[in-house]
């Protein structure tokens, strides 16, 4: 195998929903490979049958589509190193099988459940490897014959790596530097099973990382106690001088940082931990993706990138191009990356003030066809500019804005206590009259105008412009004054003026 390009995998298995942090593997994948200028390759794991669950493997496709994250080569896409799904592979591994059998760097096992048990309860600590593997029923303690007749008879059986013993096993990770390991720690892992005639994960992925020339192999640090047996496998198959690199990536941990995020974090605190929501085909329980929640993909790929590396500057706004250029493994933690939804939520909200108001208005209008509002995108444009700065989403623009849209019906109790003082009946109607004599109803000349009224007749500007706000808007929140009046236009202004005054002259 020659190493001319860099090339990495991402390799989910669909038995669930995407977790977030399976997403953070294959973006860091994504981020090297295209800094390399290499290759970004999906292959889909699918050799446990018994956990396969309908519709995972679809949202695995749906949750890259999202991001704007491509693979390069994968089971829709194709390419020169399929199948890319582990189901249609089967006689490949059966070869390599074959082959470490014949040269005796493994072998065939036909204990039972029952006898592994009972050599548990016999043997503390037991493990099957070289120092019991002479004390079981496999292809080293029977003949020949013994063991044809087995499986002539359909006797179920698995295949065993074998491992010698004491022997240095190095593995060399670019995130954690060299990690040396004894042999003797290992067990004989199960590599093949003739149940379902498929391999193991172990088997498997490296057979498939050899043959689709991968080049990195970059994983969640859940991974690293298999890593010497994966060196040993590349080395009993002969391939010891062509292993992948590898890099066992920082787990993702709950806010508390105690232990590794998982989906009741999320149920408890009120966060998703999928990208896309999911419903589960069993229980028809629906969980919450970022998608849905109304968050960016551009804002969850930034907000990712820095749950476990960080760039060694004060930049914490990234495009993807940016990331691709700054990233590199020996920027990446060794310790867990404490997830923040505060963070992420403060990531959305800058990626919100970055867009055009154009692009933001387009989001924003099938929240207002929802809302029975028909109005142009410009008309949107206008409202979305003045109001982006106090939004973490999409869906809060409403909240933030229906005041431009719908003239208030009630009014804010606290604010009306506060703010609609006696005099206010009186001081709203002269407002109302000078605004009705504007030609020129800019927000700017509004502003000048009414100033130089207030100054002119020694009003309390505070006062003024308080009850002006809650004639107009409801309540106590919302935009300038007079940037809002100049969208909603002069009619509407004393419309809503007029309306406040009758209501609540009375209060």
């Amino acid at each position: 195998m020659m190493h001319h390009k860099t090339r990495v995998r991402f390799a989910p298995s669909p038995t669930g929903p995407l977790h977030i942090g399976g997403v953070r593997t294959a973006l860091y994948n994504y981020l090297f490979a295209k800094q390399q200028g290499g290759d970004f390759i999906l292959r889909i794991e699918d050799t446990d049958s018994t956990r396969f669950v309908p519709g995972a493997e679809e949202y695995i496709r749906e949750t890259f589509d999202w991001l704007n994250l491509p693979f390069d080569e994968s089971p829709a896409k194709g390419g020169d190193y399929g199948p890319y799904k582990q189901s249609q592979r089967k006689e490949i591994y059966k070869k390599y099988v074959h082959n470490l059998l014949d040269e005796d760097a493994a072998y065939i096992a036909f204990d039972t459940p029952e006898e592994l048990e009972a050599k548990r309860a016999e043997i503390p600590n037991f493990q099957y490897d070289a120092s019991t593997r002479d004390k079981m029923r496999n292809s080293l303690t029977l003949t020949e014959e013994e063991m044809q007749a087995l499986i002539k008879e359909g006797i179920q059986y698995v295949v065993r790596i074998k491992i010698d013993p004491d022997r240095e096993i190095i593995v060399d990770d670019m995130i954690r530097g060299r990690v040396v390991v004894n042999s003797s720690v290992l067990d004989d892992k199960v590599i093949y099973k003739s149940a379902d005639e498929l391999p193991t994960y172990h088997l498997a992925n490296v057979v498939d990382d050899h043959l689709m020339e991968i080049t990195h192999v970059i994983r969640g640090e859940e991974w690293l106690p298999s890593a010497p047996l994966h060196v040993w496998l590349y080395r009993s198959l002969g391939w010891e001088k062509h292993m992948p690199q590898f890099a066992h990536l920082p787990l993702l941990l709950k806010p508390e940082g105690n232990g590794k995020l998982s989906k009741r974090d999320g149920d408890r605190l009120g966060f998703p931990v999928f990208p896309l929501q999911w419903t589960d085909p069993k229980t028809d329980e629906v969980s919450s993706g970022y998608r849905e929640s109304g968050y960016l993909p551009e804002a969850v790929i930034n907000f990712l990138a820095f749950l476990g590396w960080n760039p060694g500057t004060e930049q914490e706004i990234f495009s993807l191009n940016e990331l691709v250029q700054a990233f590199s493994f020996d920027r990446c933690s060794k310790s867990g990356a404490k997830f923040d939804v505060e963070k992420a939520k403060w990531y959305n909200h800058q990626y919100i003030l970055r867009m055009s108001d154009h692009d933001l208005a387009e989001l924003f209008m099938p929240v207002l066809q929802e809302k029975g509002i028909s109005v142009s995108v410009e008309q949107a444009e206008k409202v979305v500019s003045l109001v982006k700065e106090r939004v973490h989403f999409i869906s809060e623009l409403w909240d933030q804005s229906c005041f431009f849209f719908v003239a208030p019906t009630t009014y804010d109790e606290k604010t009306v206590q506060k703010r609609w003082k006696q005099e206010t009946p009186e001081q709203m109607k002269q407002l109302s009259a000078l605004m009705a004599g504007m030609d020129d109803f800019s927000a700017e000349n509004q502003e000048k105008t009414v100033m130089d009224w207030i100054q002119q007749n020694q009003l309390h500007t505070g006062n003024v412009m308080n009850a002006f706000r809650l004639a107009i808007v409801g309540a106590g929140k919302g935009p300038h004054m007079f940037d809002i009046t100049g969208v909603i236009g002069k009619e509407e202004t004393l419309r809503r003026l007029e309306r406040a005054i009758s209501i609540l002259q009375l209060h």
